[in-house]
């Protein structure tokens, strides 16, 4: 690595924060509320103003902010792509949405499959990863997805098939926090990563409140783990970037909420695990703290390196306009002020040592040397020795293995047919030849047998590492089919622009008809009066 790079590994950077405002919702404009938030995106200022108290206006300033009408994409590729291409790189990377219930944290995150354009952060990130790791050449990737939620303190792995098991947290080789036998799916292309995640899900914790129909009672953190293999001067060296992708359940009042029963409850966790998230920033940004309570919960405890740890960090503030919520815009708006100031030590993990595709490698080597001393040694070396075949030539000749094997059993069924069909044979002498012979073919069976499991299990661990130089063909597919719905969009918007300008033609016509025909009216009138 150069001197420049290890210097860049050592310094620290400040968490980055943006804001988004949602638009007014139908509901809050029939209920007759206000805006109350001025988003300047040119100056990256956030303005609120109390419209019950006149004069009284709060102003913010941060890395960006997006109002109203800001598109997923737009958020992606100005915030959070880089963040993606840090974590190709090798360097952890997270993600989080904070803000209260209701103001479009999920719908930033993971928006909706279709149309593409309101894809979220999580299903855009999968595209960008599988894009670079099929375009890049000389580097072997192995790419890994983990889905899981913090329900009422509790962790959930939401691929599991008992998803009401709890999980446990332990620490890693390298001091992090990880979940303890958390599932884990290899994943080669945007197609098997995106089922991963529709399945996860399905068994999300969510419910209806006053404040939002599908409000998320957990926090879910997508996990996509990549890790790379290069090779230089015959030695592989290999990064792991990891990306956690949080999206985090809405605080809530309860007066506002109404929530009540087992929703009360649900949300009486969640403000207490935000709360310990508020007390963890609040130390790290506090110069004279010695202590920072990341134990305070499971939330806090696994976003340790996320929050002045080993990772890149950017925290997306959801906010509301409606003047109704202005406290909880104040609160939230805060919340991201403070975050702003909190140091990370990003670094890449190169050649950690609980790296699966070492492990991979590693197995990949030893099976195919495994297969290639079966063919060699083993059936070989037992053919030569209790063969009575005449064509001994054949054991010398380099022929294809699978063939040799085929040619094995067809000598074994000739032999056997002549001994059946030797009248100078006693009963018992054939007997015993035939017991040899039948000795040998079961051998010779379990030889190919155990030699196609062997190949297939080597297959099946082949299959799971992507070659970058090697363009895949559903990949290929995956943006032919992209390209094809950014098309048809596209041609609608066009359509529908041109739609919008000929009604307005029509409507100044109109307009300008009427005007002419009152003036006609106003001329003849006159006309008549002189």
């Amino acid at each position: 690595m150069s001197s420049s790079n290890k210097k860049r590994c050592i310094e620290s950077e400040a968490v980055r924060v943006v804001v988004r405002c949602r638009p007014l919702s139908q509901k809050e404009i029939d209920d007759g509320h206000n805006a109350c938030v001025d988003v300047d995106m040119n100056r990256g200022s956030v303005e609120v103003k109390n419209l019950k108290k006149q004069g009284e206006l709060r102003q913010f300033a941060f890395d960006r902010v997006f109002g109203p009408t800001s598109s997923q994409m737009e958020l992606y590729d100005s915030v959070f792509k880089s963040l993606v291409a840090n974590v190709l790189e090798g360097y952890n990377g997270t993600i989080f949405a904070y803000g209260q219930t209701g103001t479009g944290k999920t719908h930033t995150m993971q928006g909706s499959p279709s149309p593409s354009n309101l894809r979220g952060v999580i299903p855009n990130s999968f595209y960008h990863i599988f894009d670079h790791v099929n375009h890049t050449k000389g580097l072997q990737y192995l790419v890994r997805a983990s889905y899981l939620e913090i329900y009422q303190e509790e962790i959930r792995d939401l691929l599991s098939k008992d998803t009401k098991k709890r999980y446990e947290l332990k620490e890693n080789v390298d001091g992090g926090v990880t979940v303890k036998d958390l599932s884990s799916f290899v994943v080669k292309s945007v197609k098997e990563i995106e089922h991963v995640m529709n399945v996860g899900n399905t068994n999300r914790a969510t419910a209806y409140t006053d404040m939002n129909e599908r409000s998320s009672r957990s926090h879910a953190i997508f996990i996509t783990t990549i890790e790379c293999c290069e090779t230089m001067e015959n030695e592989n060296h290999i990064r792991v970037g990891k990306l956690n992708m949080v999206d985090l359940a809405g605080s809530e009042r309860q007066s506002k909420t109404h929530a009540s029963g087992e929703r009360f409850r649900e949300a009486t966790k969640i403000n207490l695990s935000l709360s310990a998230l508020g007390n963890v920033i609040h130390s790290l940004v506090e110069d004279n703290s010695s202590h920072v309570p990341y134990r305070d919960s499971k939330l806090t405890r696994l976003l340790q390196d996320s929050l002045g740890g080993n990772s890149k960090t950017v925290m997306v503030a959801n906010i509301g306009p409606a003047d109704y919520n202005f406290d909880e815009t104040i609160t939230t708006l805060r919340y991201a002020n403070r975050a702003k100031n909190i140091k990370n030590r990003p670094k890449i993990n190169e050649d950690p040592k609980d790296a699966l595709l070492r492990q991979f490698q590693t197995e990949i080597i030893r099976l195919r040397k495994i297969l290639e001393n079966k063919t060699q040694g083993g059936i070989v070396r037992r053919v030569r020795k209790t063969s009575n075949i005449d064509d001994e030539q054949h054991l010398n000749e380099e022929v294809d293995r699978e063939e040799y094997l085929k040619e094995q059993q067809r000598l074994l069924e000739e032999e056997k047919q002549k001994i059946s069909e030797n009248q100078g044979l006693i009963a018992e002498e054939k007997q015993h030849l035939m017991g040899e012979l039948d000795y040998r073919a079961r051998q010779l069976d379990e030889e190919v047998k155990a030699r196609d499991a062997l190949k297939m299990k080597l297959q099946s661990m082949e299959s799971k590492l992507i070659n970058g130089d090697v363009i895949q063909k559903t990949a290929k597919m995956e943006k032919e089919i992209h390209e094809k719905r950014r098309k048809i969009e596209e041609e609608k918007r066009i359509a529908e622009e041109m739609k919008n300008a000929l009604k307005a033609k029509n409507e100044i016509a109109q307009e300008a008809k009427e005007t002419l025909d009152s003036l006609k009216l106003e001329v003849s009138t006159k006309t008549k009066k002189l």
